[in-house]
């Protein structure tokens, strides 16, 4: 029997948002090759349409901006990405979700970081306030959820630990700039752990070469990377997504994709795609 099309099964948004939160950890693959200060953090807006297909169906379901701003300090900076369905897919499941950061300007580790999601009725609110001892990461994380049928929002607070390079998804996406992808080798895959919201992850990131990617009628040059996610105890947690990022010196995530239960979603870069 053919499964029916049901938009509300498939979180088009929720599953945007993560594709550009995995996108952002891949900036540590070849971090041994970067230099940290040959890169100062930008004021800036990057845009994204969220595009999902399924067969003969290609319709935008929804957008996503990331937004940088810079304090006269300049020791930290701050983050901020949102997430929303479009006018037609609300109708079936609304998507409103926001990230903020805190991140150092010139170790790129976070200090604070806050999901505010409004999902098909629910309400999820994380906030992480992170503290680093050598090679120690530790998270207290605070947990607001409130399910479409509930009168109240349930509280819950945990902490997390992890040694390795640790990141969630706003500080990550800032290494892009600084890291040597000219230098690495098809095939080479590094290991980190991720701080999603109340828990732990594993991300294996694989880089795959340098593709042509097409955005709109136009080709480009960029790094193909694909992301696999693992819980502590080496089970998937979702299936492999890709991105492709442009070989220019600014890198910019030009498209991201992932599966759904039907078809898949694919997020478009839409600003000013850089010359070489």
């Amino acid at each position: 029997m053919k499964k029916k099309f049901n938009l509300k099964e498939m979180k088009i948004g929720g599953v945007a948002v993560r594709l550009l939160w995995i996108v952002a950890a891949l900036f540590y693959v070849g971090a041994i090759t970067a230099n940290a200060e040959t890169w100062q953090v930008p004021k800036e807006t990057l845009t994204y349409d969220v595009m999902y297909k399924w067969g003969l169906i290609n319709k935008k379901a929804g957008s996503v901006a990331i937004t940088t701003s810079i304090p006269a300090s300049g020791e930290r900076f701050h983050s901020r990405l949102t997430g929303a369905t479009a006018p037609w897919a609300d109708k079936f499941y609304k998507v409103r979700d926001t990230l903020r950061g805190t991140i150092d300007s010139r170790s790129f580790l976070p200090y604070r970081y806050e999901k505010v999601a409004y999902e098909g009725g629910d309400f999820n609110h994380d906030e992480l306030a992170f503290s680093h001892s050598g090679n120690t990461t530790k998270a207290t994380v605070i947990h607001r959820r409130k399910r479409k049928k509930d009168t109240e929002v349930s509280t819950t607070s945990k902490e997390l630990q992890a040694v390795g390079p640790t990141l969630d998804m706003l500080s990550s996406f800032y290494y892009m700039r600084h890291l040597d992808y000219a230098s690495m080798k098809a095939g080479q895959t590094v290991r980190l752990n991720v701080f999603s919201g109340s828990q732990k992850e594993v991300l294996t990131i694989h880089f795959d070469g340098v593709e042509e990617v097409k955005i709109g009628k136009k080709k480009y040059p960029s790094y193909h990377i694909t992301f696999t996610f693992t819980s502590g105890s080496g089970k998937k947690t979702s299936d492999n997504m890709d991105a492709w990022l442009s070989t220019t010196s600014a890198k910019i995530p030009l498209l991201l994709e992932g599966k759904l239960p039907v078809g898949k979603v694919r997020c478009f870069y839409t600003g000013v795609i850089p010359a070489r």
